[in-house]
C-alpha cells in the first residue's frame, strides 16, 4: 500500500498499483527490494514514502476494516463473552526499554472499540505494577547465566494469578504485553484453569533456552524450558510458585515461524518431539497447510496463542527488539490468527514485544507495529475481510 498524489503521472500511478499488488502476495525474501522501488518511484515533487513500514499496516487499520463472523466460542468461554484484558508492561525478561509501552499503545490505536465493535463485552483489568529490581534481590547462583529472575518471577506470578482469575470465570483472557517473559505468567494461569491447553507459540525464536544453554541470559528466550518443566524451579529466585502448576507437556506445544534458534534450542526440539514449523515449513506448505498441521496436532485441546510480533518480517513490523528478517508476511500473519479462531477453542491470547520506543527519528515504524499488533488481535478474535 502506498499513497498516491494528485500531480503524480499516469505511470507513476500504474506503477504503485502494480508494486502494491505484488508486496500483497510476495515472498518476505521480495518485499525489501519492492519497497525500494514503491520509494523510488513516488512522483517528482511529491513527498517521498517513508522507508520504514511503508504504510503497509494501514491496509487494515481503523474501525472500518472490523467485520465480524459469527464463529462460535469455546463452550469454556461463558456467556455473553467476554474478554478480560490484562495490562502486562514488564521489561525485565530482556534488555530494551519501550516494550513497558505496548500496553498502553495498543489501547490508545483503538482496542477498546475494536472488541466493542466486534460484539465482545470487555472488562479491562488495567495494567499489573510490577516492582523494579533492586540490589538486594536474590541472585541466580547456578550453571551458565540468569538474568533479574526475582522480578521477572515475581511479575510473572501477578500475571499467572490474573490470567487464572479471568480464565476461572470463563472470560478470554488477552494479555498485552511486555516482553515475551510473560509468556511464562499467561500460559501458567491458563494451565492452572485448563491443564489441557494446547499453545500455539509464534515467534521468530524458539524461547526455550536454560540458564545453562542461553548465550545471553535473558529471561524472556527461556519461558517455555520453565513450563516444560526443563528448569530445576529451586535454583532460580522468585519462580516458587510454578511447583503448584500443571507443567506443559512436549504434546501441548506447536511453534509457528521459526527462524533464529539456538543451538541449545534445537536439541531440545528434537529430543523431545515438540512439533515446530519453521519458516522454511512456510515456504515449503504454504501457511494455510501448515496452520492445518498445527491444529490438528492440538485436535481437542483448549487453546492459547502466544504471538510475538518478531514472528512478522521487520519490515511490516519493524519496532521490535529482536527482529529477524524473512518472517511471516502481513497476510500470513493474520492468517496464523485467524486459523487459530476458526478452530473454536481459542480461549486466550498474549501479544509480546511490540515496543513502540524502536523506531527511526522520521518514520512511521512505531504506527505501523502497533498497529498490526492490533489487528492480529482482532483476527485473533474473530475478525474478518468478508
Amino acid at each position: 500500500h502506498t499513497h498516491t498524489h494528485t500531480n503524480a503521472s499516469t505511470h507513476d500511478l500504474n506503477m504503485h498499483s502494480v508494486c502494491a499488488t505484488r508486496l500483497a502476495t510476495a515472498s518476505s525474501r521480495q518485499v525489501r527490494s519492492i519497497a525500494a522501488r514503491l520509494v523510488s518511484t513516488t512522483s517528482a515533487g511529491s513527498e517521498p514514502t517513508k522507508k520504514h513500514g511503508l504504510g503497509i499496516g494501514n491496509i487494515r487499520s481503523g474501525l472500518g476494516a472490523i467485520h465480524r463472523v459469527k464463529i462460535k466460542a469455546p463452550g469454556f468461554i461463558s456467556c455473553p463473552r467476554t474478554v478480560s484484558v490484562i495490562g502486562a508492561p514488564m521489561t525485565f525478561g530482556q534488555p530494551f526499554a519501550g516494550t513497558d509501552e505496548g500496553p498502553k499503545a495498543l489501547r490508545d490505536a483503538g482496542l477498546y472499540e475494536s472488541l466493542l465493535k466486534m460484539g465482545w463485552r470487555l472488562h479491562d483489568h488495567g495494567d499489573l505494577q510490577f516492582d523494579p529490581p533492586t540490589q538486594s534481590d536474590a541472585d541466580y547462583e547456578g550453571e551458565g547465566m540468569c538474568l533479574l529472575p526475582y522480578s521477572v518471577g515475581r511479575g510473572n506470578k501477578k500475571i499467572k494469578d490474573a490470567v487464572f482469575s479471568a480464565a476461572s470465570q470463563g472470560h478470554f483472557s488477552l494479555v498485552l504485553g511486555g516482553d515475551h517473559s510473560i509468556g511464562l505468567g499467561s500460559v501458567a494461569g491458563v494451565l492452572s484453569a485448563r491443564p489441557d491447553t494446547g499453545v500455539v507459540w509464534v515467534d521468530a525464536h524458539a524461547d526455550l533456552n536454560t540458564p545453562a544453554t542461553s548465550p545471553s541470559g535473558n529471561m524472556h528466550g527461556m519461558p517455555l524450558a520453565f513450563l516444560l518443566g526443563m528448569i530445576d524451579i529451586k535454583e532460580i529466585p522468585g519462580h516458587s510458585w510454578l511447583e503448584k502448576v500443571p507443567r506443559l507437556e512436549p504434546e501441548q506445544l506447536v511453534y509457528i515461524a521459526l527462524r533464529d534458534v539456538d543451538r541449545g534450542e534445537r536439541h531440545f526440539i528434537e529430543k523431545m518431539g515438540i512439533k515446530a514449523f519453521t519458516m522454511f515449513h512456510v515456504d515449503k506448505y504454504g501457511i494455510g497447510k501448515v496452520m492445518e498441521m498445527a491444529l490438528d496436532h492440538l485436535d481437542g485441546r483448549p487453546l492459547h496463542l502466544s504471538y510475538d510480533i518478531d514472528a512478522c518480517d521487520p519490515v511490516i513490523a519493524p519496532a521490535t527488539g529482536t527482529e529477524v528478517r524473512g518472517g511471516l508476511t502481513y497476510r500470513e500473519a493474520h492468517y496464523v490468527a485467524e486459523a487459530v479462531w476458526e478452530s473454536q477453542q481459542l480461549g486466550s491470547m498474549d501479544i509480546v514485544e511490540v515496543n513502540p520506543a524502536l523506531h527511526d527519528t522520521g518514520s512511521d515504524d512505531r504506527d505501523v507495529t502497533v498497529d498490526l499488533g492490533l489487528a492480529l488481535i482482532t483476527s485473533a478474535l474473530g475478525n474478518r475481510i468478508l
